[in-house]
């Protein structure tokens, strides 16, 4: 079996018939690696490996809905007899529920949970199960959102979700340092991305929903949790528009609240009247081939940056650093002296 950090090896891969996580497949497969698919929708999955093996990689198709803690055990325990261990997981299965928080029932709200919360739960214990039998290595990636750091209107449980994760992650993460485990945690922060989420999400909206412009495509947004499945980051928000939202959550909370409010339940419909009677996907897969992307191609970029946030806090501390050492010798230039007082001054 190899290991992360090499060429190829063995990933497991949830929500992977479709989006985000489908384009994830296809970047391991690409690499020749061993791709486990795990999702509700077998005719996608089927899809899917078609892909992956069209690409040069192996796959193992795994239904399974991860709100189910045995089922996800189950197909963790195939892929791993399949591919004689597993060196990678990536937890990127979710629904949402667009709707004021009012409007939406205790068994919406629970529902969307189970699945964005309790799934990526899930999918972390198996990977640990099976990371700890192969002499404790191997590496568990999270696919969070900026919304895991700064919540929006419409889209309360999802946000409580990925901030369930996120605080999750981060107290798993101290357990593995204390215990000097070599299995690896890494979270990706993802911004709006044009999957096909939008159109099968269950909605109470009076217009069709749409990510949060700037979109971006999957395959970009892929590349950037491929390559943190190999780096293993504490974290990396990807997306400039994910790095403005979860810097100006930590220092300007009210403002944003006052600007969401105003600006974001507009953001998130298209001017297109909502589809009535049009099937959702919060219980069940909705039938047919949805692929990679969404509807909004054309408005969707190609490119998308990421930040590794330890290295930005680093360079914003060398940077007042710097403002400080200058500051200091303008002073000095200028006649003033600095001194250093131990008591009052005389």
């Amino acid at each position: 079996m190899t290991r992360p950090g090499t060429a190829t090896g063995s990933v497991v891969i949830t929500g992977a018939s479709a989006g985000v996580g489908r384009a994830v497949a296809t970047a391991f497969g690409r690499r020749g690696w061993n791709v486990g698919l795990i999702a509700r929708g077998e005719e996608r999955l089927e899809r899917a490996r078609q892909e992956v093996e069209a690409l040069g990689g192996r796959a193992l198709v795994l239904p399974a809905d991860v709100a189910q803690e045995t089922a996800v055990q189950a197909a963790a325990d195939r892929a791993a007899a399949a591919f004689g261990g597993i060196d990678v997981w990536v937890n990127g299965a979710m629904v949402t529920v667009y709707s004021v928080v009012e409007h939406m029932s205790a068994d919406e709200i629970r529902r969307v949970t189970e699945v964005t919360y309790l799934g990526a739960v899930h999918g972390t214990l198996a990977a640990l199960r099976h990371m700890r039998r192969q002499e404790g290595r191997g590496t568990i990636v999270q696919v969070g959102s900026a919304l895991g750091y700064r919540a929006i209107p419409l889209q309360a449980a999802y946000c409580g979700a990925k901030f369930a994760i996120r605080g999750f992650t981060d107290a798993l993460r101290c357990e593995l340092l204390r215990e000097r485990s070599r299995i690896r945690l890494t979270m990706v922060q993802l911004p709006a991305v044009n999957t096909p989420q939008f159109g099968w999400a269950r909605s109470r909206l009076p217009r069709r929903p749409q990510p949060v412009p700037p979109i971006h495509q999957p395959e970009a947004v892929a590349e950037a949790i491929y390559r943190a499945a190999l780096d293993a980051p504490r974290e990396l928000w990807v997306g400039g528009p994910t790095v403005q939202a979860i810097l100006g959550a930590m220092l300007a909370p009210g403002l944003l609240d006052r600007i969401l409010a105003k600006r974001a339940y507009e953001g998130q419909m298209t001017p297109e009247p909502a589809l009535a009677g049009a099937p959702d996907n919060l219980l069940g897969p909705v039938p047919g081939e949805q692929g990679v992307h969404g509807r909004f191609d054309a408005r969707a970029r190609q490119g998308v940056v990421s930040v590794d946030p330890a290295a930005l806090r680093a360079g914003l501390g060398a940077a007042a650093l710097a403002a400080v050492l200058g500051l200091i010798a303008a002073l000095g230039s200028s006649g003033w002296s600095l001194r250093r007082h131990r008591g009052p001054l005389p």
